[in-house]
């Protein structure tokens, strides 16, 4: 028998906080795969990539190597489901293993905590490690075809880029995560804004959020003129928030409506592996209490519990 793949499984702070839905999806789809995800117990945040390290190299990295030894404790990689937490750690662990000096000054600062960075695993992304698991054996596990839905794909910024360091997909023509989601059936829809950033990058949704949604709304005007789809997947929670709670942003501050499901990849293997929407709570999401109840996905036969008196919080 073939030893059972283990990962320990990052969250970082969007995944619970916000979108706690990607979590159990991710649970239930690494299970169904043969694959097991380990709690990291005493995780912090990654940190935000952008955001720390460009006040503070030592500070942002000597955070993320923290977090590296307790995978490098336990003896297994890192996969999480998060982009700027990739991101970070990833960076993090690639400048430590050329950066002799870095490496030195983010050890003297975890020798404070009884804390070593070693440079022994690997921090993956949630689509390297099912793109490893073969597309083969995703396709088996579908039993709930997504035949006949219209899916648009969000990559994100930082899974691929900078593409020198991640060489992960052709950065420009990226196929990896098209090729895992198109294994549930569902229809593919290019257009011509799928690379962009969906604008919360870099601290702007912060400082500036309409700035941010100007973005955003290039993404979907770009894809409404394509003919738009049902729904639109991404491998980030947070590009998740910023498409999700961006269409209800973008009504208020530029009278628009869009109707897109925002699903993170997970959750979209999730339902074509045929789990219900109410057994990881995909029902929270904040476009299906908008839409009172009937999310794109709907019509596909699958039956949710009713939230008549959900109320969606921004």
């Amino acid at each position: 028998m073939a030893k059972k793949q283990k990962y320990y499984h990052f969250l970082g702070c969007i995944i619970p906080h916000r979108y706690p839905s990607i979590e159990s999806a991710a649970r239930l789809v690494f299970k169904d795969l043969g694959m097991e995800l380990l709690d990291m117990e005493g995780a912090s945040c990654c940190p935000a990539p952008g955001v720390f390290g460009s006040f503070d190299r030592v500070t942002w990295a000597a955070i993320a190597a923290r977090n590296l030894t307790i995978a490098e404790v336990g003896g297994h990689d890192i996969t999480t489901g998060c982009n700027g937490c990739f991101a970070s750690m990833f960076d993090a662990d690639h400048e430590m293993k050329h950066d002799p000096e870095l490496k030195a000054a983010v050890n003297e600062a975890l020798a404070e905590v009884g804390r070593e960075y070693k440079g022994t695993i690997e921090v993956t992304h949630h689509v390297d490690a099912l793109h490893r698991i073969g597309l083969d054996k995703i396709r088996e596990k579908v039993t709930r075809p997504l035949t006949g839905v219209r899916m648009a794909i969000h990559p994100g910024c930082h899974w691929m880029r900078p593409k020198h360091i991640k060489k992960k997909d052709e950065s420009e023509r990226p196929h990896i995560l098209r090729d895992i989601c198109e294994t549930t059936g569902a229809e593919y829809v290019p257009y011509k804004d799928e690379l962009i950033c969906c604008g919360a990058g870099g601290a702007v949704r912060t400082a500036d959020v309409k700035t941010a949604l100007d973005f955003t709304k290039q993404k979907f005007d770009s894809l409404e003129s394509v003919g738009g789809a049902d729904i639109i997947v991404t491998p980030c929670p947070f590009c998740e928030l910023q498409l999700d709670l961006g269409q209800v942003e973008i009504q208020k501050h530029f009278e628009t409506e869009y109707h897109y499901d925002i699903l993170h990849v997970v959750e979209l293997l999730a339902l074509a592996f045929g789990h219900e929407p109410e057994e990881f709570g995909l029902t929270t999401h904040l476009q299906y209490q908008m839409r009172k109840n009937e999310p794109n996905w709907e019509r596909l036969g699958i039956e949710v519990q009713k939230a008549e008196d959900a109320v969606p919080t921004e």
